[in-house]
């Protein structure tokens, strides 16, 4: 019986078969492990009113100044959320800093001039997450003033990491079309991760708003 030769495959076929498989089989990891990323916050400018102090009442309620009698005008609204690494993994004792202008639209700030302030409301707070991330503000609904749409200022200084800052506006306001911040966003996926949906929380307190606004650092 005539014995058919066994194709001897040369060593670079072999290379070349093993690479294949081997980019067959990991691609669906690689494109599992970039879908479970979690789209970062966008880096907005810090603006010309962030805080020129951090002494006094300035804890993570800006609805009432200790020493003053009145509340703030305004809405009452919850703030509230989580910090994240790309990962989705929370990240404990991270710094954050939150200020706005009040219900007049005025800043608590020497440079802003633009009307009367509201000496009830605190302006600016800050606070620290816990083991899960989270953490929570009270604050005002945020107002427009000429130029912008409403928002709120976020700094956040977390262990290890750069700072990071960026803004929340809130979704269904007519000015976030054009206001050149907002919209200066160019990924849209970034984009609407900062427009907050601010929705009745009577179960809060009674009248009040709440949104959740998580920040993912890069």
């Amino acid at each position: 019986m005539m014995r058919i030769p066994t194709p001897q495959l040369g060593r670079r076929h072999v290379v070349t078969g093993l690479a294949a498989l081997a980019s067959a089989t990991a691609l669906p990891g690689v494109a599992a492990l970039a879908e479970a990323r979690l789209i970062t916050t966008p880096r907005q400018a810090l603006g010309p009113f962030y805080p020129v102090e951090w002494s006094g009442d300035i804890d993570n309620d800006l609805v009432v100044v200790k020493g003053e009698a009145a509340q703030a005008m305004g809405q009452v609204t919850h703030v509230m959320g989580r910090v994240l690494d790309v990962s989705g993994a929370p990240i404990a004792g991270a710094r954050i800093e939150i200020w706005q202008c009040d219900a007049n639209g005025r800043y608590r700030h020497p440079a802003d001039r633009n009307g009367q302030r509201d000496v009830a409301f605190q302006g600016r707070g800050h606070t620290l997450t816990g083991s899960d991330g989270r953490y929570s503000f009270r604050t005002i609904r945020p107002v427009p003033y000429p130029g912008r749409t409403p928002h709120i200022h976020f700094a956040v200084v977390a262990p290890a990491r750069p700072r990071l800052v960026t803004q929340m506006y809130v979704a269904g306001e007519t000015g976030n079309a054009r206001d050149g911040l907002l919209q200066s966003i160019s990924d849209p996926r970034q984009r609407d991760a900062v427009i907050v949906k601010l929705e009745p929380a009577d179960r809060l307190e009674p009248r009040a708003l709440a949104g959740t606004f998580d920040i993912v650092m890069g």
